[in-house]
């Protein structure tokens, strides 16, 4: 069984990224910037934000922190976008969801400039990945992605399922899956909380990827022998954090498997870094 880990390859990355950022800087004048909106006092967005802070600062990007009182009105975050857009010292803006209740995420979203959209969540973005056009990806599937490259798992001409439909995961990763590409051409099916039988679907994968958020709701007798199971879940249990799937029991059944925590998580945070790097090569 491969433990994927994403811990190390997300340290590979920021000191890949960090060598790229010395050899480019003379030729840009600058460091890159990102710019982090964070609008209340969300424990859990806190924490993120604060761990990409310190992996901007590790790897030579300049990190910009917004932090907004939840009382902030849709039309001052708004004006606040706006002047980040018009900043040329901020190559990525990321707004940091889920949003306190009153504000709109999808407009805020939508106004942020889509060559400054490093999340991939901009409407030009999501349109460009569904055509198969260049753009920026989401950051969690491109990790997932980026995973599956490094450890030469290729889903390609087999069973991909994936468990949960969201707009930040389980969409952009089915269609990062069905690209012409060494590491996707996958038949893929996408289930959700609504799909019957569930458990038959996800037997049928060589490849499985969870994105549900229920803890451990994926049990060994729902996984193929030797499939390849990719953890995207990230759920508060009362040991501890833990993944859509019963590690301990699928483990034993998978060819390769991604720990939660240490598997998907960290990639999220490079594959943000790598989209600002590649905002400030264009710009």
């Amino acid at each position: 069984m491969i433990l994927i880990d994403g811990k190390t390859t997300a340290a590979n990355i920021r000191e890949e990224l960090r060598g790229e950022i010395l050899a480019f800087q003379p030729r840009a004048g600058r460091a890159p910037g990102l710019a982090v909106i964070l609008v209340g006092e969300d424990p859990a967005s806190q924490i993120y934000v604060s761990n990409k802070e310190r992996a901007c600062a590790h790897s030579g990007i300049l990190s910009f922190a917004h932090r907004l009182p939840a009382q902030t009105s849709q039309g001052d975050l708004l004006a606040l976008i706006a002047t980040l857009n018009a900043r040329s010292d901020v190559d990525g803006i990321l707004l940091q969801l889920p949003l306190p209740g009153g504000l709109d995420s999808q407009a805020c979203l939508a106004a942020i400039e889509p060559r400054k959209d490093v999340d991939g969540f901009h409407p030009e973005n999501m349109g460009r990945l569904a055509l198969g056009l260049p753009g920026f990806v989401p950051c969690t599937p491109a990790g997932v992605m980026e995973l599956l490259r490094r450890y030469d798992l290729s889903p390609a001409g087999k069973e991909a399922v994936v468990v949960g439909r969201s707009n930040i995961v389980g969409k952009p990763l089915a269609l990062l899956l069905t690209r012409q590409d060494a590491y996707a051409n996958a038949t893929v099916t996408v289930c959700h909380s609504r799909t019957r039988d569930l458990a038959e679907h996800c037997r049928r994968a060589d490849f499985l990827f969870l994105a549900m958020g229920r803890p451990r709701c994926i049990t060994a007798d729902m996984v193929r022998e030797g499939a390849v199971v990719i953890d995207v879940g990230i759920n508060r249990s009362e040991d501890g954090l833990c993944g859509d799937a019963d590690f301990a029991q699928v483990s034993v059944k998978a060819g390769a498997i991604t720990p939660v925590p240490g598997g998907v998580g960290p990639m999220t945070i490079a594959m943000l870094l790598k989209n600002t790097v590649q905002a400030w090569k264009m710009a």
